[in-house]
């Protein structure tokens, strides 16, 4: 299989396998979608963490597949390969990008639909489609500058230039750089850590704060105001408080 899903800890691993660069063809693409709408749907994963491995996360999509493609036939698939990548970004639980070696193009959206993202040392991320006479096609012309600002995202869109690990960081296109053999475990970490807390409302924070980025203010102040009255409905917001209360704050478990 090109991508697996692999659940230990309440931590999803959705792992990219498809040597040597984990080129994002059309079965990748597809496979991506599924494992995203299945880690969704499973209650046994809390948090989930996207990594290509230890050499590279992914080098953008397969060249020679899309070389075949006429007008027509990218009509019919740009919306597919929107969707695969919007299942990503609308797992309702945290996700955290493992980036190592190359992100680039595809890879770098992929990266983009995490809620965080820490890269190697090594990384390299960047959005070269300008270079084959194409744009972004997966959410890098959305997110991208939604996550960075409109100015650097052209820059980066523009030129098709990549950005080093450090540069990556400074731009706020990445949240933490570590050496390269420790980005799996740092990314499990943060995963499994948040994976321990009240499932209901991190889902809510999530939407919250990504609705209101593509929305006016006062609809996302009453998304907010919505899930914040909701949440006194449940058993999470129950054990927090009485723990507050009984033990000091931090303490409760959710579990």
């Amino acid at each position: 299989m090109t991508v697996t899903l692999e659940v230990a800890e309440g931590v999803g691993t959705l792992r990219l396998n498809r040597p040597p660069m984990n080129a994002l063809d059309i079965a990748t693409q597809d496979r991506l979608k599924e494992l995203a709408e299945e880690a969704t749907r499973r209650a046994d994963v809390r948090a989930v963490v996207i990594y290509g491995g230890e050499r590279v996360f992914a080098a953008g999509a397969d060249i020679k597949e899309m070389q075949d493609m006429d007008h027509a036939a990218m009509v019919q698939r740009s919306r597919d390969l929107q969707d695969a990548f919007t299942a990503v970004a609308r797992i309702p639980k945290p996700v955290v990008a493992a980036v190592t070696g190359y992100a680039l193009g595809g890879g770098c959206e992929l990266a983009l639909c995490a809620d965080y993202r820490i890269a190697a040392d090594n990384a390299k991320l960047g959005q070269p489609e300008i270079l084959l006479g194409l744009i972004p096609g997966a959410g890098g012309t959305q997110r991208l500058p939604r996550l960075v600002g409109p100015s650097k995202a052209k820059d980066l869109i523009f030129t098709g230039r990549q950005v080093r690990a450090a540069e990556a960081l400074a731009i706020g296109l990445v949240d933490r750089v570590v050496p390269a053999a420790e980005v799996y475990e740092e990314a499990h970490d943060w995963a499994a850590r948040l994976a321990r807390g009240p499932a209901i409302a991190l889902r809510a924070a999530k939407e919250s704060v990504d609705t209101g980025l593509e929305a006016d203010i006062d609809t996302g102040l009453a998304v907010e105001r919505n899930w914040f009255a909701g949440l006194f409905a449940t058993e999470d917001r129950e054990r927090g408080m009485r723990s507050f209360v009984e033990e000091g704050p931090g303490k409760a478990k959710f579990l």
